[in-house]
């Protein structure tokens, strides 16, 4: 390029760092822990304290569960309202509410982007539905969360859905 003119109309040289290809760090046991205990805790705490309401709604109406109809009615709504947000996290950012305030999420083991699909197929239903199998499906739920002690730091159903969950 010596001697010739700039080319105004070039493109730019400079070199861009993809986030998806820079150097992925996968998160720490603990932190993925506390994730699921906070995401765990916000419908745990209202299921409680639902626990502790509805047996006095039940015994004010003798004959009547009307009250504890309603209760369970909203703590339904509540998990399910909880569970599509959850969702819309996990699609538009790679995070449940517990991962976002630990700086964790859920990427392809090439770094890329994991779809909604495969979160949701892949992630939680397949091993929800191998957990279901009879004697088996209770050693799979076991064994699934204490994989995180192997040296990939990767539980089964991340192996299953080819993620890791790596520091944001």
């Amino acid at each position: 390029m010596r001697g010739q003119a700039a080319n105004p109309y070039a493109a730019p040289t400079a070199r861009v760092v993809d986030e998806e290809t820079a150097e992925l760090v996968k998160s720490s046991r603990l932190v993925r822990l506390g994730a699921v205990l906070l995401d765990s805790a916000v419908i745990v705490v209202p299921a409680i304290v639902l626990a502790v309401v509805i047996p006095g709604f039940s015994l004010q109406k003798a004959g009547s569960s009307g009250g504890a109809d309603i209760l369970f009615g909203v703590l339904g709504l509540g998990i399910l309202a909880f569970a599509g947000y959850q969702l819309y996290l996990l699609h538009k950012y790679g995070q449940t509410v517990g991962k976002r305030m630990l700086g964790i999420k859920i990427v392809r083991s090439d770094g890329s982007r994991a779809g909604l699909g495969r979160i949701f197929a892949l992630r939680y239903f397949v091993p929800g539905l191998i957990g279901a199998i009879p004697f088996i499906g209770f050693i799979f739920s076991l064994a699934d969360p204490l994989f995180i002690f192997g040296e990939e730091k990767r539980c089964i159903h991340d192996m299953i859905a080819d993620t890791i969950v790596v520091d944001v």
